[in-house]
């Protein structure tokens, strides 16, 4: 039986065919996944929004890292971009030096207040991510991987 879960995206009708089955419960697990995740950084001592704990996790994996680094591999706006890392500079999560080699070019890692919290809401992530496979066992999520990854490659190849 299909269950409306998500009243923005659906009007009330089952889905039309097992591929819209599919789909459609990917998209509700995504949010409900994401939702959960929001509301356990919201609840964070530390008051980190979804982008910022994204942007610390791309600083704690590539520590010296510029923003145009960031910029080019998050494919995000640049200006948007700056303001967060402000932010976390101005809340001493993020050092920044500039680049010996380029003056004009700022090195940015996280600080150690930085890596705390990073740690803290890896941790976090960690506990969350088991509970959303809980009860799979490591083959059943060995095949869900490899079903996924099907999927997103038939969504990758050009039309």
């Amino acid at each position: 039986m299909w269950k409306k879960v998500d009243n923005v995206n659906h009007v009330g009708s089952p889905p039309a065919s097992e591929a819209e089955t599919v789909i459609d419960l990917v998209h509700t697990v995504m949010h409900q996944f994401r939702s959960t995740q929001y509301q356990v950084l919201r609840e964070h001592a530390h008051d980190v929004t979804h982008m910022e704990s994204k942007v610390m996790g791309f600083f704690a994996r590539h520590a010296g890292a510029t923003l145009s680094d960031l910029v080019a591999h998050s494919g995000r706006d640049k200006a948007q971009l700056a303001k967060l890392v402000k932010g976390l500079r101005e809340r001493g999560l993020l050092d920044a030096e500039t680049d010996a080699e380029d003056r004009r070019s700022v090195r940015l890692r996280l600080s150690a207040a930085g890596q705390a919290v990073q740690q803290a809401l890896h941790a976090e992530a960690r506990v969350l991510n088991e509970r959303a496979v809980d009860g799979l066992s490591a083959q059943e999520q060995a095949q869900l991987v490899t079903l996924l990854t099907r999927v997103k490659a038939n969504l990758d190849k050009p039309d």
